[in-house]
């Protein structure tokens, strides 16, 4: 049984205005670049499905999850689902990420949340990988300025 107190958290801010921060969430060709060469399918309206397919680790995967919050320049929130966790394909089993930006001139801050983590280890653990892939955005969008 999973619980929504487990939520992980990841923060940073990059030295880029919030339009081009936005544009890396939701530009499929940019997001491959810093999320691990996943190719993202989506619409990017709120209700519409969003897709995310690669492979990691040797395995083939395509996550999913539906846009709830379409905000631009703001909010981002989706639901998230990947069988790579080996759970069941059951709505207890989503994620929820929101994607919180505010930008002052050329510094964007970028607040992360996923809620629904199973316990604290998989809260950590996702703490990591957002950290990570936050990291790799930065570095990606700073030099590219």
């Amino acid at each position: 049984m999973t619980d929504k107190q487990f939520i992980a958290k990841a923060s940073i801010t990059i030295d880029t205005p919030v339009d081009i921060v936005w544009d890396a969430f939701t530009n499929p060709k940019t997001i491959k670049q810093y999320m691990f060469g996943t190719n993202t399918v989506s619409d990017w309206k709120e209700g519409s499905s969003i897709i995310w397919k690669g492979e990691w680790q040797g395995k083939t995967y395509e996550d999913k999850g539906v846009i709830l919050k379409f905000d631009p320049n703001r909010m981002l929130q989706y639901s998230y689902f990947s069988p790579l966790s080996g759970q069941p394909d059951v709505p207890e089993h989503y994620h929820i990420v929101t994607i919180e930006l505010s930008g002052q001139g050329e510094h964007t801050h970028v607040s992360l949340r996923q809620d629904n983590n199973a316990n604290d280890s998989d809260r950590e653990q996702s703490e990591k990988n957002w950290e990570m892939l936050l990291v790799s955005l930065k570095k990606l969008l700073e030099k590219s300025k």
